[in-house]
């Protein structure tokens, strides 16, 4: 058995506690029956405790730690009225008893026994609150994922961390809501496990804020919490998360929903990536073709790739070619250098003129162009846009011309 260093930070030294007096009238019986297996179940663990390894010890630690919470809620009527809070507690207890149950099952009959009597009183006190029902059936995941576990108690956390580990999957936890908000910031997650009631910044804030930012909104996020108030399920269903379990959750239901989670988040991930690529291939096509087609051209091949067929087709097309008059006469009164500047101007404006009437320009050809129109899509106006164009051209050679006098 392993244990984060969280965890062990937090151990301490077993030693035998006599049970105190606990108040009938702060909490049910089946709590009282509970917090007296707890006791029983750390004699048997005080007599084994050179028999036990530091990992067992570790989490009968943690387990003991979570009772004495629950003794201290029903101490209080406030607090033992909390169902949240006490969902929380018998939870941890639940759990750590289920992994300790499985781990050392046959190894000692009398620490055995006291695991399941506990286990039995759990469900009873798990029952009369109206949880969720439980199986210790382990189970693993079909796809591993990387989760983010959100809760303000410690024993829920490592808890939580420790069943997602068997499960296979990777998981970070965070205590508060700063502390979830600043691990997404830096991890890519595929689910997030919330805490609803926390001190501080709540699950409900937490939730909000995912939501708000386009990064994480895809994130599915499921909410973990003892409360079972139908308005607050509501509220968080209506505010974006993706599923509600209550506490103490049934392992075999959280693992169904975490791999339905990351199920939504995949595809999501592989839209996200088809449709960068898409653009980058867009942005290719255009870079490469916007040389000799025009922007409106180029949009509808993107829009219509169908109208493009390989090995090309029959059609009726407009030709139109166009040339300097006297350009070999002229070009060999010119230095090299005035010769470049002289058709750079002239074959860019020809061709702004061209791409403005929808033209296709097929080839250079020294001072020539060769311009189609209704390839490769055609109009019912081909024609009538390549005379359009040609007079235009005309009309614009008057002041290229002047240009060319003025230098």
């Amino acid at each position: 058995m392993t244990k984060g260093p969280e965890a062990q930070e937090g151990t301490a030294p077993l030693e035998r506690q006599e049970p105190e007096d606990r108040p009938a009238s702060a909490g049910s019986s089946h709590s009282a029956d509970l917090l007296g297996n707890v006791d029983a179940l750390r004699e048997q663990v005080v007599a084994l405790d050179d028999v036990l390894d530091s990992d067992a010890l570790s989490d009968f630690a943690s387990l003991f730690a979570a009772g004495e919470r629950l003794r201290e809620m029903l101490k209080e009527a406030d607090r033992a009225a909390d169902t949240h809070d006490l969902m929380n507690v018998l939870s941890a207890v639940r759990g750590y008893a289920e992994m300790l149950h499985e781990d050392l099952a046959g190894q000692h009959g009398s620490l055995d026994t006291a695991l399941r009597n506990l286990l039995e009183s759990v469900q009873l006190a798990e029952d009369s609150g109206s949880a969720s029902t439980h199986t210790g059936r382990r189970v693993m995941a079909s796809e591993p994922g990387f989760i983010l576990a959100v809760d303000d108690l410690q024993e829920n956390r490592e808890l939580l961390a420790r069943n997602l580990s068997r499960m296979g999957h990777f998981v970070i936890t965070a205590a508060s809501g700063e502390e979830a908000l600043a691990a997404l910031e830096q991890s890519d997650v595929d689910v997030v496990l919330l805490d609803l009631l926390m001190p501080g910044m709540d699950g409900r804030e937490v939730l909000r804020r995912i939501k708000d930012r386009d990064e994480w909104r895809a994130t599915p996020v499921i909410v973990i919490s003892g409360s079972q108030d139908m308005d607050g399920i509501i509220e968080c269903i209506e505010a974006g998360a993706d599923d509600y379990l209550f506490k103490p959750f049934n392992p075999v239901l959280l693992q169904a929903r975490i791999k339905a989670g990351i199920e939504r988040k995949r595809w999501h991930d592989r839209e996200q990536e088809y449709r960068r690529q898409l653009e980058r291939n867009e942005k290719f096509i255009r870079a490469t073709f916007g040389r000799y087609l025009s922007d409106d051209i180029v949009t509808d091949i993107l829009e219509r790739p169908e109208g493009l067929q390989l090995g090309g087709d029959l059609r009726r097309v407009s030709i139109m070619m166009s040339d300097i008059r006297s350009f070999t006469t002229i070009s060999e009164h010119l230095a090299p250098d005035e010769v470049v500047t002289l058709l750079n101007r002239y074959l860019g404006a020809m061709t702004d003129i061209i791409m403005s009437h929808r033209g296709t320009i097929d080839e250079f050809l020294g001072d020539a162009i060769l311009a189609v129109f209704g390839a490769p899509l055609q109009g019912e106006d081909d024609a009538d846009r390549a005379v359009r164009c040609a007079l235009e051209m005309q009309g614009a050679m008057r002041d290229i011309n002047a240009r060319n006098e003025a230098e």
